[in-house]
Formats: structure tokens, sequence, C-alpha cells
């Protein structure tokens, strides 16, 4: 059972003698909550890389979907809030048990895997009077089965005075896309396993002008690399069902609630660095440098303190590299065993 003086108010009666009020006229226990919390959820974790704020996360792929991002307003994904409940996403990176490249640059990625655009005519031409079109991906340019890449699906023509239209794709799930730019009144989908699109241009496109389109087929399977960019993980290749993708995160602190005062921080040795970090944010909105001074030796101190356990816990194994896991280590073979894609 936690030891009482490692509790909320215990920290609270820590903050108020460092800072020098006593009393709640003074600074209330909601703005004193208010320090530790801002200083417990979003400078700790940026300050200390601590191994017990250490976790592994899984997400599960869906089916001829490649782009997961971690903006999504689903509460139900494993994504919500991702970028407020994790500060970092580290390695190693597993797809269904077996561990894969991840990266987290654009290049390396998309040089393993292109997004090369197939280029071709739909077989329809402009009347300069007709905006509506409907059709097949020719299965010359997309062969019959294959679908075609969200997010890469561009239809385009030249309408009046040579403006040239486009239509692009926005997905709506794994199957549908909406077209959207230069839109007319129409239904503007694209379905991206079948090839059938309906689109709807703003403007005619000139009597003899083909109907262009860009699309990017692609093959589905078990994904062999994931790619962490700009908020998003995206897979390749994409994946044909599902599967769990596993990595490992650093994440933020669970917040100390005033309501409930025998609250303990998620690990209780933490408590006097809390209360430390806490007090100078409340010093520096004050202008109390002189007070800040006298605390800043102590608050480096309990920084050390914290982070004594997690130097401990990594001496204990050496550095992986290439020879790790040599002969010394056998049956259970070199670097990568087990983790081949076949």
């Amino acid at each position: 059972m936690p030891a009482p003086y490692t509790s909320l108010q215990n920290i609270y009666t820590i903050v108020r003698r460092l800072v020098r009020a006593p009393s709640t006229a003074q600074l209330t226990n909601d703005d004193i909550n208010d320090y530790i919390n801002r200083f417990y959820m979003y400078d700790m974790p940026q300050h200390l890389r601590i191994f017990d704020l250490k976790r592994t996360f899984t997400f599960y792929t869906r089916p001829y979907i490649g782009d997961y991002s971690t903006d999504t307003v689903d509460p139900t994904s494993a994504l919500y809030e991702f970028k407020n409940k994790y500060t970092s996403v580290h390695e190693p990176c597993y797809v269904a048990g077996q561990r894969r490249l991840f990266s987290q640059s654009r290049e390396q990625i998309f040089n393993i895997y292109p997004n090369i655009s197939q280029i071709g005519q739909t077989g329809l031409f402009g009347d300069g009077i007709t905006v509506n079109f409907a059709g097949t991906l020719p299965t010359g340019a997309v062969p019959s089965g294959v679908p075609v890449m969200q997010n890469h699906v561009l239809f385009n023509s030249i309408g009046p005075n040579y403006y040239g239209l486009e239509l692009h794709d926005v997905p709506t799930d794994a199957q549908t896309g909406t077209l959207t730019g230069d839109v007319g009144g129409g239904a503007n989908t694209i379905n991206y396993i079948t090839g059938v699109y309906n689109l709807s241009f703003a403007a005619a496109p000139l009597a003899g002008q083909p109907i262009n389109f860009q699309v990017v087929p692609y093959q589905p399977a078990i994904p062999q690399a994931v790619l962490f960019y700009d908020s998003v993980f995206t897979l390749r290749p994409i994946p044909d069902q599902v599967y769990p993708v596993t990595f490992d995160v650093y994440v933020v602190p669970t917040e100390l609630l005033s309501t409930d005062l025998t609250q303990h921080p998620d690990i209780n040795q933490w408590f006097q660095y809390i209360a430390y970090g806490a007090s100078r944010k409340i010093l520096q909105e004050r202008l109390d440098m002189d007070s800040l001074a006298l605390i800043e030796p102590e608050y480096h101190k309990q920084e050390l303190l914290c982070l004594r356990k997690t130097n401990m816990q990594l001496s204990n194994q050496r550095v992986a590299t290439v020879y790790t896991e040599g002969s010394a280590n056998w049956p259970y073979g070199g670097w990568g065993f087990f983790n081949s894609p076949y």
C-alpha cells in the first residue's frame, strides 16, 4: 500500500512550504493542482525518459487501408488522442509478431515502396456540353481485381479557355472515396476495389479532350515496413487483412485529480520531484527569482534520483549490436532471427 506521505495532499503541503503560501487565501488547492499537473503531465515527461513510463502499444490494421492518422476523431480507435497520451514512438516494431522495418524517413520507405502513378485515359472524351462521366478504370492500365491506392486517385481534363479541370479523391471508407476539386453536381465517387467511378466536372471538357486518370495500383499483403511521419502511420505493402501492429511508446503520466487527495503519482518516489517542479512554476510566474534559485539545487537532485532507477534498469543490459545475438546466444540464432518475412 502506498505510503501516506507520497499522496497528493502531502505534495500540496510541500508546495505551500516552498512557495511560502500556507493559506488557501494566498494559493488555493485548485491552483496548486493545476501547477502540479502542468509539471507532471507536460514538463516531466519531456525532461526525463523514465523506464517506468515505457509501454507497449498496439493498433490493428484494416484491409485495403495503408494510412492510420493519430489525428482521428473516432473515440473507439486505439489511435484516438495518441499525441496527447504518448510522448514518443520507438522500435522495435512488429506486425503480426514479426519484426518489421520502422522508419521516420519518407525517403527511405518510398524508395522501397514508391507511389508511382499509372497514367492513362478512360476512353471517354469531352464534347463541350457533358459534365458527367461514369465507367470503370481500363483493365489495360489497372488489372481486374487489383485495387488502387487511396489518396492517389486523380481525374483530369481540359475545360473552357483551356483551363485544367481536376478531381481528386478523399477516402470515406476502405472501399469508397469521394471526388473533390473542380466538382459539379453528381455522385463524384470512386470505388478503390473495383475501379468503378462516377464523376462530374464543374465545367464541360472541350470537344475531343480526353478524360484522363492517374492511379497507383497495388497488391495487398502483410506489411513489411511502417513509416511514422506527420502524425500518420503508413504501412507498406497495404494490408490485405487485419494485423496487429506493435511498438514501444513513452506515455504521459496519469493526471492527479484534486477531488481525491489520497491519490499517488504513478511511481511514489516521484512525489518530491513533482512538488519541487510545481513550486518552480509558481515562483517563475511570480518572478520570485531569489526563492527559485534557493530550491533549484534540490530540484535537480530529485531529478537525478528519479532517473536513478531508470539508469540502474538500463545498465543491466548492454547496448544491442549486430553481434548481440551471435553464437554465444545459441540456439536463438543471430541478429534478426525469427524476423524473416518468409
